[in-house]
């Protein structure tokens, strides 16, 4: 598994497998690595002829109050777990090589980026869209691969893709959970005992609209309602947003659904921003 810290050493790396008109499957990450990174690896692996997967904190999608200088890392097991997958490359860069001193071009879905969890972290899909564009510039895959937890930032991605007319298939792969439901996530890790015990309670109330609404016909709002509710009961739960959404276009949904719809949240517990997804149908 070849380890590079500069697009140059990574372009260098990828020269074989270009040559040899292979499939490339990319799998952007900001490390701290756990079975829902793993599970995307293992997708492009059985899609892909090779894979390549990046660990970049990308400083330009945190907000001047949020978590980057705690997220949590560990890159020397990041690559082990990678290489153990069979991952042909990694690239690993400073923000240095990954950014210009004078950089001034940035990559924006306008729509797409200021709703849901955009109101919540301004600029925050802007820095996602930005990075992820120069990351299928300097790889050159032919398919990427996200995971659907975050399901904003997969349709912001896919707009992008459609938009600029990049030549990669967006692939979204299933959100992966613990035991107990709540789905992984690397900032898991930072949440108290207390917490821990109580974010289960997102994919209770997903759970619970998911298997409700096949048999009992509900509005948006009624949804809307039933989910805050359930979650604002769980210990030190403090919700930010409650979205249902249409499930293609994430447009805003009024009165009876009646097409698959996606709920959106965004949970708060003590400093650390939880989400989650489900996609329901009628």
């Amino acid at each position: 598994m070849d380890i590079c810290t500069t697009k140059a050493q990574l372009r260098d790396a990828l020269t074989s497998i270009r040559a040899k008109d292979a499939t490339l499957g990319l799998v952007p990450t900001m490390g701290y690595l756990h079975d829902g990174h793993l599970a995307l690896v293992r997708e492009a692996r059985a899609t892909c002829d090779h894979v390549v997967a990046t660990i970049f904190v990308n400083p330009t999608q945190f907000g001047p109050t949020e978590d980057l200088a705690t997220y949590p890392r560990n890159e020397a097991r990041d690559l082990a777990l990678l290489k153990a997958e069979g991952v042909a490359a990694v690239f690993v860069p400073s923000p240095e090589e990954m950014y210009h001193p004078d950089a001034e071009t940035i990559v924006d879905t306008t729509h797409l980026s200021e709703i849901l969890i955009g109101a919540l972290r301004p600029g925050h899909f802007r820095g996602v869209a930005t990075v992820v564009c120069k990351l299928f510039n300097i790889v050159q895959p032919t398919h990427a691969f996200f995971g659907r937890k975050d399901y904003q930032q997969l349709a912001v991605i896919r707009t992008m893709v459609r938009d600029l007319d990049i030549p990669v298939a967006v692939v979204g792969v299933p959100t992966q959970r613990d035991h107990d439901g709540l789905a992984l996530s690397s900032r898991n890790v930072r949440l108290t005992p207390e917490h821990r015990a109580a974010a289960p309670a997102l994919a209770a109330a997903l759970n619970w609209a998911e298997t409700t609404l096949p048999r009992q016909p509900m509005t948006a709002e009624e949804v809307q309602t039933a989910v805050t509710t359930q979650i604002s009961s769980a210990h030190g739960a403090q919700v930010q947003s409650v979205d249902v959404r249409d499930a293609e276009t994430l447009a805003a949904l009024s009165g009876p659904i009646i097409t698959p719809a996606v709920i959106l949240l965004a949970v708060r517990f003590g400093d650390v921003l939880l989400i989650d997804q489900r996609v329901i149908t009628p």
